[in-house]
Formats: structure tokens, C-alpha cells, sequence
């Protein structure tokens, strides 16, 4: 999460240091709290545990996330979201942190009542099955930030921390936004293992196991309508509902997760470009940095 983190009302607060590890500041609403957290010191297994559903990005600098329940042990890293569910608790490694560069995350706690109202309405507006599409997962998720989560998340620090006009609606409207992103990624990730494990097999399932399996040609829109035997109008409604993005942004998600595995691996930037169907590598490197913060080569060299 790319964010200075520049709220006068925050940075004020954030003067004041009573500890060293995990430094709070924080701001209620009136669904959920908003808190920033510095650590200025080398730390490990440090516990955080929370009641309500616990949306995290990070900010600056690194942690290590250990959930001994899930047997889940990663690095969590700027652009990123790390969701925990209520009354999930994880140990946290602060490999990286001093005085001079804390490391620094962004924590939202959000009722477990205003999760189940975003349900409702969510599911009381679309049309995509007769049962319930999204439904809420008490599971954790760890996945990268879209540039609209990234932007969601800089608007919330400031409405939160300031005393803006009619601040609580903007808020929960804000909350609203971001259920709604936490519900469509882990529907889609729902989706796309029970694809391949053979599990469900729905109009828009077959369409993203299709797009999976072409990830490197341009997408037809057409030959997508007619595997999800949908008109262009109700396909476009449909896909965007289930996803929140349109199948040419879903396919380029795609790629870009896959070229961050690619690179990972030591695969070179030109060869990792050119096989996931980019056009060319300046292309390549500057939708890679919108969404990931990091540029293909800083990924390479790690």
C-alpha cells in the first residue's frame, strides 16, 4: 500500500510514541475502528488477535505472518491485504523494523453485523443463480491489492481521521465498497478452485477456466458470451457483479499474478512479458508497478 499515510489528524497522533512494538493509533465509527500500527524494533511472534473480522495492508516494511491454526507462515508485504476472521490469532515477525523505518499496517475491524448486511443486499440485488452467491467465508485471505482497493483504503485512512462532513456516511459507505471487494475475491477464489477441482460448473465458472486456459491471447468477448450462453449486455452485468472487473481486467490480474510467480523463479523479464501475451516490456513493467508497487526487475532481483 502505497500511501504516506498524510492525515494532519493522524500524523498529529502519530508524534506520540508509548511503545515500540505495534504503536496504535485508532478511530471508531460507528461499524468498525480504523487503526494505524508503527513498530519501531526487531520482534517476533508478537500476537494480535481480534473479536470482529481484521482487515489489514501494509503501509511500509514487512512482517511475517504465523497462523499456527491455518499452518500458514508468509511474508506480508506493501500492496497487500491480509484478512483474518473473528477470533482468528496470528503471531507476527518484525524482521525489518527500527527507529529510523517502522514498519507500519493499516488494520480495520469490522462487525460481524454489517458483513452480514452487505450479504443481504448483495445477494437481494443480483441475479446471477437462485441461491446466494456471495456469502461470507471466516477464513483468512492474503491477496494483492487492485489499484481501486489501493485507493479505497487511502480514502478510508482520511475519513476516518479527519472530522470531515457527514463523516459516518461516507464511512459506512466506504466499509460497504470494501466488503464488497473482500466478498467478490474470496467468491472468485471459490470459483476457480472448485473449477479445477472439477467441483462446480456454472456459466461464468466455464468462462474463467476458458480465460485461464488462453491467458496469452487477446479476449474475444464474443466467443466468452457464447460459453456463458449470455447476451453481451447480461454477460458484461453478470461478470462484473461476480468479480468486479470486466473480463479484460480479470485476464490481466491473471497474468500479472502469474508473471510475479514467473519472476520469482528467476524466469527473465522480456520472456515472462512476451509469454502472457503483454505487447512489449515497458508495457509489461508499468501495469506490473500499478499493481503490484514494485517494478518487474525488483521482483526479479529479490
Amino acid at each position: 500500500m502505497n500511501t504516506s499515510v498524510s492525515s494532519r489528524s493522524l500524523d498529529k497522533k502519530r508524534q506520540r510514541i508509548d511503545v515500540l512494538i505495534e504503536n496504535k493509533v485508532s478511530f471508531a465509527g460507528e461499524h468498525a475502528e480504523l487503526s494505524i500500527y508503527d513498530t519501531y524494533l526487531d520482534a517476533q511472534k508478537v500476537a494480535l488477535h481480534s473479536t470482529e473480522l481484521l482487515f489489514c495492508g501494509m503501509i511500509s516494511g514487512k512482517k511475517i505472518m504465523n497462523v499456527a491454526d491455518s499452518d500458514y507462515h508468509e511474508e506480508f508485504l506493501p500492496n497487500q491485504s491480509f484478512v483474518l476472521a473473528p477470533e482468528q490469532g496470528v503471531l507476527i515477525d518484525f524482521p525489518n523494523a527500527s527507529l529510523n523505518q517502522p514498519t507500519t499496517c493499516l488494520a480495520i475491524e469490522i462487525s460481524t453485523d454489517k458483513i452480514s448486511q452487505v450479504v443481504d443486499a448483495l445477494n437481494f440485488n443480483q441475479q446471477i443463480t437462485q441461491d446466494d452467491f456471495f456469502q461470507y467465508q471466516a477464513k483468512l485471505v492474503h491477496a494483492q491489492h487492485n489499484p481501486q482497493t489501493q485507493q479505497l483504503l487511502e480514502r478510508m485512512i482520511t475519513l476516518f481521521s479527519e472530522n470531515e462532513q457527514h463523516r459516518d456516511y461516507l464511512i459506512d459507505l466506504s466499509l460497504n465498497e470494501l466488503i464488497t471487494r473482500l466478498l467478490q475475491q474470496q467468491s472468485r477464489d471459490l470459483m476457480i478452485a472448485s473449477c479445477k477441482q472439477g467441483k462446480v460448473a456454472t456459466p461464468l465458472s466455464h468462462v474463467v477456466s476458458y480465460i485461464e486456459q488462453h491467458l496469452a491471447e487477446n479476449i474475444d468477448i464474443d466467443v466468452l458470451c457464447k460459453i456463458a450462453c449470455m447476451s453481451r449486455s447480461k454477460f458484461y452485468q453478470q461478470f462484473k457483479l461476480a468479480f468486479g472487473v470486466t473480463p479484460a481486467l480479470w485476464q490481466q490480474q491473471l497474468r500479472l499474478q502469474k508473471a510475479y510467480k514467473l519472476l520469482e523463479k528467476g524466469e527473465a523479464i522480456s520472456q515472462v512479458c512476451y509469454q502472457l501475451g503483454f505487447n512489449n516490456p515497458s508495457h509489461f513493467s508499468r501495469v506490473f508497478k500499478q499493481a503490484f508497487g514494485a517494478t518487474p526487475k525488483s521482483i526479479a532481483n529479490h
